[in-house]
């Protein structure tokens, strides 16, 4: 949980539009580029990041997660950009590109926060929640300390931010499921009487 020295807000920041996004398809490792829309969308969130005064900005090696960054103006903050592979997103194994309609064809209810992902091959091996919760739960800890200087910026992917919304909350990684992030958003985790919160969800941008 945050401690109640934080003073500055988490703001995690979904990659923009690809085009397994657009089509819903499970995208973890596959290092697919940002549609045009992706680009301009993430390019309107830099004028409300100016305003927020991040002091530091972290975004997954995936190059959606970093020209995400790049376009919002986040390699300008004062400590400079700096990829954390714990960002990456959930290895969906045997699933990876595949939709959930498609998925549940062959195993019919699958619900991923529930059941998780059949190992896939050497590239994509799968990983489970508690996996993805784990390295969630890594950056949480190199980022609370930053927190006491300002804003701290996290540019990643829908499923990775979900669960590290839950662990921010002190909640159990499944309860991700809860928090819906669209891409080109950002959301704000806080603090309030030293406790953690969610200060906002999904915040389009308004440039």
């Amino acid at each position: 949980m945050a401690s109640h020295g934080d003073t500055g807000q988490l703001i995690l920041i979904r990659h923009g539009q690809t085009t397994w996004s657009r089509e819903l398809k499970h995208t973890g490792r596959t290092d697919i580029p940002l549609t045009a829309a992706g680009e301009a969308a993430a390019a309107r969130l830099a004028a409300d990041l100016a305003a927020r005064q991040v002091v530091a900005a972290f975004a997954s090696p995936l190059q959606r997660a970093v020209k995400t960054a790049e376009l919002a103006g986040l390699t300008t903050v004062p400590a400079g950009l700096k990829i954390d592979p714990d960002l990456a997103e959930w290895d969906y194994g045997g699933y990876e590109g595949r939709t959930t309609a498609e998925i549940r064809r062959e195993r019919t209810g699958w619900y991923l926060w529930r059941d998780g992902v059949i190992p896939g091959d050497a590239e994509y091996p799968g990983e489970t929640i508690a996996q993805v919760a784990a390295r969630a739960d890594a950056v949480l800890a190199r980022v609370r300390p930053l927190l006491a200087r300002g804003n701290v910026a996290l540019v990643a992917h829908g499923h990775l931010l979900r669960i590290l919304t839950a662990r921010w909350l002190g909640l159990e990684p499944q309860h991700g499921r809860l928090f819906r992030l669209d891409t080109g958003t950002l959301s704000i985790l806080g603090t309030e009487h030293g406790l953690p919160v969610i200060a906002a969800l999904n915040l389009p941008a308004s440039g």
